[in-house]
């Protein structure tokens, strides 16, 4: 096969994880040009708007990791920015109200949600009752218990560690100072780890008979890829360093793609969501598969909480509200099937970056909020008949 074919073919089969790569590429692009052109040039691309990306949205990419797996489990959960804003009140009241330490709460929070993902699992996974009638239930239960918590007021403000996690920088341990030297060594570590992560694939799919992916298309995207990277690396470098949360996301993205792709429980859910009755003849416990998707998108609905919490610091009963839609959309433009059974968490976390862009690149250039959602809601549409088409295409 010539390379221009075997890139053909390549392309064909993996169309939409190079398409949504491609996507946030030209939708970047597209704003850092459009933004030069007006009367007053904005430079989409300041160190200043790239960190801001991370710590806005932040939320949104930890929310999406959990949806991604209870969307493959072939359910869905309109809950989590309810249980966010429930979550990040119940930090509040430990910490600012009953003065517990940071160190407690933390972890405190963390098991509320996880006990909450635990109760609506317990009704989706052994009850058999639809997830969207449970988590539209949980939505409204939690929303109303935020707003009851709260008093309909704010409480904060929280001490300094409580709000270092969601607006802090890892220190310059290099003592270089500007630029950020850690963090050109973390960005210098990340090109090489990716780099090497490819070649040895490559490697390995040679020894058991699997077509690489061609040598062209492997280099191109490794040089498109790690001068994002290191684009953004010197850019945060440049301003205030690594920030906290950007950790926090590489940390979650790095185990969830490992759990997703290398373990056994990763590929028995996505068997759950494939075809549920054969998984269960096959011995797998199905309930208790899909309950741990629930307490493990509870546990990430409270981080997420505790986050946005921290960053404005104050727990407020409006928090959270369009989380679990934000979450949802990146998901499936990330490449989920709403069936359930297929998705990755680098498309997921792609997904999350184009709807951080667009909400970014939007309000900087001004449109009203009722623009901005008519035009998520069409790139979300696109998005999923893109996915359709494909696969009728090649069935």
């Amino acid at each position: 096969m010539s390379d221009e074919n075997g890139m053909r073919t390549h392309l064909g089969g993996h169309l939409r994880e190079n398409g949504m790569l491609l996507a946030l590429l030209a939708i970047v692009a597209f704003f850092a040009v459009l933004l030069q052109m007006q009367d007053r040039p904005v430079n989409f691309l300041q160190p200043l708007n790239i960190a801001n990306l991370f710590l806005q949205n932040g939320h949104v990419i930890i929310l999406a990791l959990g949806m991604l797996l209870v969307i493959v489990a072939g359910h869905i959960d309109l809950s989590v920015g309810s249980v966010a804003a429930f979550t990040g009140a119940v930090s509040a009241w430990l910490i600012v109200t009953l003065g517990w330490p940071v160190w407690a709460a933390v972890p405190a929070t963390l098991l509320v949600g996880a006990a909450i993902g635990a109760a609506q699992g317990y009704w989706v996974a052994w009850w058999r009752i639809p997830s969207f009638i449970v988590t539209l239930a949980g939505m409204m239960v939690f929303r109303g218990a935020t707003m009851w918590m709260l008093g309909g007021q704010n409480i904060g403000p929280f001490p300094r560690e409580f709000q270092f996690m969601a607006n802090g920088y890892l220190p310059d341990l290099t003592g270089i100072g500007k630029p950020h030297g850690l963090t050109l060594i973390l960005a210098s570590a990340a090109i090489i780890l990716l780099v090497s992560l490819g070649l040895k694939a490559r490697v390995r799919d040679a020894k058991f008979g699997i077509t690489p992916e061609p040598m062209g298309f492997f280099v191109f995207r490794m040089v498109v890829i790690t001068a994002a990277i290191g684009f953004v690396g010197w850019q945060l470098a440049s301003f205030r360093g690594f920030p906290i949360v950007m950790l926090i996301l590489v940390v979650l993205t790095v185990i969830y793609a490992f759990f997703t792709e290398n373990t056994v429980a990763g590929r028995r859910i996505y068997a759950l969501g494939g075809n549920e009755k054969a998984t269960k003849l096959s011995g797998i416990r199905t309930e208790r598969m899909v309950f741990l998707c629930f307490v493990n998108m509870g546990v990430l609905a409270a981080l997420a909480g505790m986050l946005v919490t921290a960053r404005l610091n104050s727990a407020t009963p409006k928090a959270g509200t369009g989380f679990e839609l934000d979450a949802i959309a990146s998901v499936f433009i990330g490449g989920a099937a709403m069936a359930g059974g297929s998705g990755k968490i680098v498309g997921v976390v792609i997904g999350a970056l184009i709807m951080g862009v667009m909400n970014m690149g939007m309000s900087m250039m001004s449109l009203g909020i009722d623009y901005q959602q008519m035009i998520k809601g069409a790139v979300l549409l696109a998005a999923v008949w893109f996915d359709i088409y494909n696969k009728q295409k090649r069935g």
